[in-house]
């Protein structure tokens, strides 16, 4: 509908006792959110408590928490400006709410962090600060609150924004407004304040409305991970919850990590009138395919031109919150979107105190409420995005045992670190041995395949064609038969990954991910070999017959002598 207003989710965050809670009451009864009955009541308990009147209260839905006079629940509040309509989030401020703090968080657009004018920038304040950071939420107003303590003084006002932007703007959070206010006197909240001439700015409610609504999740990329699949009569229904993008009938699209393509058949309803030929984000949707792939719950289905990344390691920002420490190697279960798989810490890149920054990159383990840098390895390849690609595939949580003890975001893909070498184009991926050496050592007289630093190469890397018992030509085509990819490369470069049902049979060599060169010499010995693979792996023909019939070990490769392993790493013995 044309003027249907959009909803922004805004953040509070800030040191105990800084205001808060005043801050989002005042701007609820300022703006008739709350119905004068719950008013009424408020001033009533307030009265039977001997205490003055305070917009504080208006958020304490629990008794207990009006007792303690502090939040501790993470609580969602409804208010509407003329031009849009807005979810609060009151995030609490003690140090071990700080769970309830991430949770609360993790769906904002936008945060407003609160700073006392009087008490200045505390532990806490930077505290937010850094898991502002940490979530990406970049769009940020700092509310210097309780203007009225300190005389309503712009040089302290000045003095706080310095101070509070350098620590931020090291984080590359950089906000886009400061604003004095007294939250419990009104001043700069609605209006703008008399006592405040010196500031030229908005009021906060006005201010608000000047942040930039993101675009619609049905605008970025699709991203449609598997609930389930369930079997209705000789229909075989993908169902799911659709995070991001569109998807219609017709559409090609990728499943990943397994790499199947195929099209969207239907799109299933309960009843036909609800029948729809396309689907958008945030709907949860029932879809055939063409093809009768064994799907199941945890892959991605994306478009082919924008699939979202796969592997079994990336690098992260972890907020820790287990009871125990986090350490490398111990096995926990990662959950991002539908896929639950187990992992551990491969590395801990360095841990950071999140109230003065300082680094430890030493560190063996990860304290309760300590931020952390990490690599995560999965025991099965995982489809993610990094977080600032896509909130919903690029955040996660950690379960050690029963508890939920961590959460965190993909920063990307560890591009320094492999443990094979791998060709990477975004959901594609094929996993190479060419470059591995075979070695005989003479004194046990044994041959040894041997691994030399494996990486990840992405389009336009170059590729050592040379090694020290192969050669390749400068362009060669790596057949992954296995997963029905192929790798070219060009000019020792590697120019593009194509699905094998695709491919255009061209004269260059072609060897299989070994490294074995096929003797191939034209596109009918092409089609002949693929024959004999269906029949491979239809077990109508032996792997020795095959290998005998089409590959060639010495045409690219030779066999060195070494008397001992030096520093290579020893893959296996033959």
């Amino acid at each position: 509908m044309e003027n249907e207003k959009d909803t922004l989710n805004i953040v509070v965050v800030g040191h105990v006792d800084h205001g808060k809670s005043t801050v989002i009451g005042r701007l609820l009864h300022d703006t008739h959110s709350i119905p004068e009955g719950a008013i009424e009541r408020v001033k009533r308990i307030s009265k039977e408590k001997g205490k003055p009147f305070e917009y504080a209260y208006l958020l304490d839905a629990f008794e207990e928490e009006q007792k303690q006079g502090i939040t501790i629940d993470t609580t969602q509040i409804q208010f509407q400006t003329a031009k849009r309509d807005y979810v609060i989030i009151d995030a609490p401020g003690h140090k071990e709410f700080l769970k309830n703090m991430i949770s609360g968080a993790a769906n904002a657009e936008a945060a407003l962090l609160i700073v006392d004018a009087n008490e200045g920038i505390q532990e806490q304040s930077k505290r937010h600060g850094y898991i502002l950071s940490l979530l990406g939420i970049k769009k940020v107003y700092v509310l210097v609150n309780k203007m009225d303590l300190i005389g309503y003084s712009e040089e302290k006002f000045t003095e706080i924004e310095y101070e509070m932007n350098r620590f931020l703007n090291n984080l590359n959070v950089f906000p886009l407004k400061y604003i004095p206010i007294s939250a419990f006197y009104g001043d700069n909240m609605i209006e703008k304040s008399k006592n405040m001439p010196w500031y030229s700015g908005k009021p906060v409610l006005e201010a608000i409305d000047d942040f930039e609504k993101g675009k619609g999740l049905e605008n970025i990329d699709l991203r449609f991970p598997i609930q389930d699949v369930y079997k209705f009569d000789a229909r075989r229904i993908i169902a799911g919850r659709i995070e991001s993008g569109r998807l219609r009938v017709g559409d090609q699209i990728l499943i990943s990590p397994s790499n199947r393509v195929t099209r969207v058949k239907s799109i299933e309803a309960w009843v036909e009138k609800d029948r729809a030929d396309t689907v958008e984000a945030g709907m949860s949707v029932g879809i055939t395919v063409e093809d009768e792939f064994f799907n199941k719950r945890g892959e991605f289905i994306s478009h082919l031109e924008n699939p979202p990344l796969v592997s079994n390691f990336f690098e992260a920002n972890l907020f820790w919150m287990g009871k125990q420490s986090l350490v490398e190697n111990k096995k926990y279960k990662l959950k991002l979107a539908t896929q639950e798989v187990e992992c551990e810490i491969f590395a801990i890149n360095k841990v950071i105190d999140a109230t003065t920054l300082n680094t430890n990159e030493d560190a063996v383990a990860v304290k309760t409420n300590d931020v952390a840098e990490v690599i995560l390895k999965t025991k099965d390849s995982v489809t993610f995005d990094p977080f600032h690609v896509n909130q919903h595939t690029g955040r996660f949580v950690l379960v050690d045992g029963y508890d939920v003890c961590g959460g965190g975001i993909v920063s990307g893909l560890v591009k320094a670190l492999a443990a094979d070498d791998k060709f990477v184009k975004g959901a594609l991926e094929v996993t190479a041995h060419c470059f591995d050496e075979y070695f005989m050592f003479l004194p046990g007289q044994e041959i040894q395949k041997v691994r030399r630093n494996p990486r990840s190469y992405t389009s336009g890397d170059s590729v050592p064609i040379a090694g020290d018992t192969y050669s390749y030509p400068v362009n060669f085509n790596l057949l992954d038969l296995e997963n029905e990819l192929i790798v070219k490369v060009r000019n020792s470069k590697f120019e593009d990954i194509v699905l094998l049902h695709e491919y255009s049979y061209e004269a260059v060599a072609h060897l299989n991910v070994l490294g074995l060169t096929f003797k191939l010499k034209s596109f009918e010995d092409y089609k002949n070999m693929l024959k004999s693979y269906k029949e491979l792996e239809n077990h109508k023909r032996k792997e020795e017959e095959f290998a005998s019939q089409w590959l060639e070990f010495s045409k690219h490769r030779t066999i060195g002598f070494k008397q001992a392993l030096e520093s290579s790493r020893k893959d296996f013995t033959i």
